[in-house]
């Protein structure tokens, strides 16, 4: 009987000792197929996150002139500085200054084609004395004038035509 009890306790840790272990090899063995498959999606996300980040048109990073003529007025000069955000969109800022007479511009650009560029932001002109500031969307466009866009917007609060550029 003291037989019986010794053989039957010895199998059964010998049996329950090689299921422990092959369930520890076998998490382990999951595991690390489950972290090779991960490596290879991050890889893979990384170099799709590259090229939708990389731009379709021309890179405009960088300053560039900015310029404000008036059928009513003269001229005023200034730059204005597009810095990226991603694929084919930057935010600007930028002023120009002759005498009194101030213009800013400031907001996102989306480049949408070799020639067009739609704005969103805020353009604030200070001519003679009058503020007159535009806000709504717009676009620049390239009127094929000369090189640069031109703001489509042109009608001015007091009714007269403003020519905004930006230089390429």
């Amino acid at each position: 009987m003291k037989n019986s009890i010794l053989i039957i306790s010895a199998i059964l840790l010998s049996s329950c000792s090689k299921h422990d272990n092959q369930s520890v090899r076998t998490k382990s063995d999951s595991t690390k197929i489950i972290e090779s498959i991960n490596v290879a999606r991050t890889k893979m996300n990384d170099s799709i996150r590259l090229k939708n980040n990389r731009n379709i048109f021309r890179d405009l990073s960088g300053n560039h002139q900015l310029t404000f003529t008036s059928d009513e007025n003269g001229s005023i000069k200034g730059n204005v500085k597009f810095e990226n955000t991603g694929r084919d969109s930057y935010t600007i800022s930028g002023k120009g200054k002759s005498g009194k007479n101030t213009l800013s511009i400031e907001g996102n650009i989306q480049r949408v084609s070799e020639k067009h560029l739609n704005f969103e932001g805020k353009i604030v002109q200070n001519i003679n004395g009058n503020t007159f500031t535009r806000t709504k969307k717009t676009t620049f466009l390239d009127e094929g004038k000369g090189k640069f866009w031109r703001l489509q917007d042109k009608i001015n609060g007091s009714g007269f035509v403003d020519y905004i550029d930006i230089w390429f």
